[in-house]
């Protein structure tokens, strides 16, 4: 497994259209990262399906949401003006959001902003959620699909973009779209897309790949995450297998230097 960027830490983030399996890449990225035990993982669920805490067999009891909710409530009700101590509060409940498990910590957003919310609110939440995560040597986001979170910034600070698309053209030009959108707004340093649900060469040679777009690699179909996902196993206990082994092998390619 690639050594952490320990200087910045290593911030990856998936992202791509709904229904690729943006989630279960997600889920086997964070398997194979913790299996270093000397690598602390934080996984963040930022999908208000919450589909990375199921695929990670996690159950969790407080998201990022529900600590904003908090604090706007304690804003509204004058609770809260002292700075200082609103913000020892915050980090106390971040930290009650946060589920842990040997080596892997596990931090859900919710759901998303919603009109009317405290644009300050939401600055200060990301501003805990960049602090949390130089605590950890890797941080894998399961981005919410679309470019909506692009346009919002709470990508900003990441440092390895993943873009998954099967192979519909669809996908594609989400992937390409999403790629244009965060080469203006993220200070990512490496990125790369990931074809996934691939099925054989004949396949590849039917479609035209996005341009200025490194492939990572191909994700074959595989039974074994089918099966997985179908009986709602952890990908944390995945076994051994062709799509595991591809995810692994995208790993490298994205964490090799240029």
């Amino acid at each position: 497994m690639p050594d952490a960027i320990t200087s910045t830490g290593t911030i990856i983030a998936v992202c791509g259209k709904g229904g690729v399996g943006k989630t279960v890449i997600s889920a086997v990225i964070v398997n194979l990262l913790i299996r270093d035990s000397t690598n602390r993982v934080l996984a963040i669920d930022a999908d208000p399906t919450a589909g990375l805490a199921t695929a990670l067999g996690i159950n969790t009891h407080k998201t990022v949401d529900d600590v904003r909710i908090s604090l706007i409530e304690q804003l509204e009700k004058g609770e809260a003006d002292d700075k200082q101590a609103m913000l020892s509060r915050l980090d106390y409940e971040m930290l009650e959001a946060l589920t842990e498990r040997d080596n892997l910590a596990f931090l859900a957003i919710g759901r998303p902003e919603t009109e009317g919310c405290f644009c300050r609110v939401n600055q200060i939440l990301k501003d805990i959620i960049a602090s949390l995560a130089v605590h950890f040597d890797y941080v894998v986001i399961d981005a919410e699909a679309g470019i909506e979170q692009l346009n919002r910034r709470v990508l900003k600070q990441v440092s390895h973009l993943v873009l998954v698309a099967d192979p519909s053209v669809k996908a594609r030009r989400v992937a390409l779209t999403i790629h244009h959108l965060a080469h203006q707004i993220v200070d990512y340093r490496y990125s790369g897309l990931i074809i996934n649900r691939f099925r054989d060469s004949r396949e590849h040679s039917s479609f035209a790949m996005p341009q200025n777009l490194v492939v990572l690699g191909y994700i074959p179909e595989d039974d074994v995450i089918r099966n997985w996902d179908i009986q709602g196993q952890s990908f944390l206990e995945l076994p051994t297998c062709p799509a595991l082994s591809a995810v692994e092998n995208c790993l490298q390619v994205l964490m090799e230097k240029p």
